[in-house]
């Protein structure tokens, strides 16, 4: 689930982190990285189960209509559907997530008005109307409906992003990433299937290894990468460069002469995609610059060695 991208900007974040705030060392900077990583995976189980309780809201809501004393046709006879729902009712008594929710005892039931305000924005939206509307209902139908809720309701929703900021200050930065990892999940559910796989936390074992020899490449070389970002920005005032821009630089010079699988313009362009994201709006083209720059020194110095096919000629430069 987690992948490189995200684990390079937890890095980023890590690092960032040492340099603004308390000192880690090494062991203390693997387990912040550690803790970041499994925050976001907890964040995948949370939505899901924000969604489950919304449905149990709207059942316990139908039923209090239907316990009226003088309940009307229709609080005698609701619309179902979302209630019914195959992919609900598999992603509920799917065993990886009943299992993880217990172990980790996510947030159950601590901030009822999410819910609500959730139950309300469905039962408003168009996507919803036509769900409910429709004189057939299939599977398929019933998992667009579950990806339309995700896609259309979880981001830049400001009442989420506060209450998750309370929870947990890992959280904000991932929701797009992880609802996007939601989607891509329910999108592999089958109607024969009784319990699908949910995703892993890593994709495999190699990806787990790279974001920790990753950190402990950067910190370990950090005295020497630091002078390389100085050679070319001597002309700058250190102090007035984003520490941002830095970090991303220190670590993408570590990633090129770390990994020799990694094409060089694979990590250049990773650590220009997250420059664009958490650093100011001239760092994209400053950190080229400067990447470009260390790169030809790189080469020079014969630091850089790409094995595997299609890899040989980078080590040339």
């Amino acid at each position: 689930m987690i992948s490189r991208r995200l684990i390079r900007t937890k890095i980023v974040q890590v690092l960032y982190a040492n340099l603004t705030g308390e000192s880690f060392s090494i062991d203390k900077s693997e387990k912040e990285l550690q803790l970041s990583v499994r925050k976001t995976y907890d964040l995948y189980h949370y939505l899901i189960l924000l969604l489950i309780q919304t449905i149990d809201y709207i059942a316990d809501r139908n039923e209090i209509a239907r316990n009226k004393i003088l309940p009307t046709q229709t609080d005698l006879n609701p619309n179902t559907r979302i209630i019914d729902n195959k992919v609900i009712a598999q992603l509920r008594n799917n065993d990886q997530f009943i299992k993880y929710i217990k172990s980790f005892k996510l947030p159950s039931s601590e901030y009822p008005e999410l819910v609500k305000r959730l139950c309300q924005k469905m039962l408003d939206s168009s996507y919803y109307k036509q769900y409910v509307e429709n004189p057939s209902c299939t599977y398929n139908d019933d998992k667009q409906f579950v990806i339309d809720v995700f896609v259309n309701e979880f981001e830049d929703w400001e009442l989420l992003y506060q209450i998750l900021e309370e929870q947990s200050i890992y959280w904000n930065d991932d929701i797009e990433f992880v609802v996007n990892m939601i989607v891509k999940t329910i999108e592999k559910f089958k109607e024969t299937k009784n319990n699908p796989s949910l995703m892993e936390l890593y994709k495999n074992a190699d990806d787990e290894e790279f974001g920790k020899i990753l950190l402990r490449k950067t910190l370990l070389s950090k005295k020497e990468n630091r002078k390389r970002v100085e050679k070319y920005t001597k002309n700058w005032d250190l102090d007035r460069i984003a520490l941002m821009d830095i970090v991303i630089m220190e670590v993408a010079i570590a990633e090129l002469t770390e990994f020799p699988s990694i094409p060089v313009k694979v990590t250049i362009n990773e650590y220009l995609e997250i420059a664009k994201y958490y650093s100011n709006l001239k760092s994209n083209e400053f950190i080229n610059g400067i990447l470009d720059k260390i790169l030809a020194d790189l080469y020079k110095e014969n630091k850089i060695t790409k094995t595997g096919r299609g890899l040989i000629s980078e080590t040339k430069g």
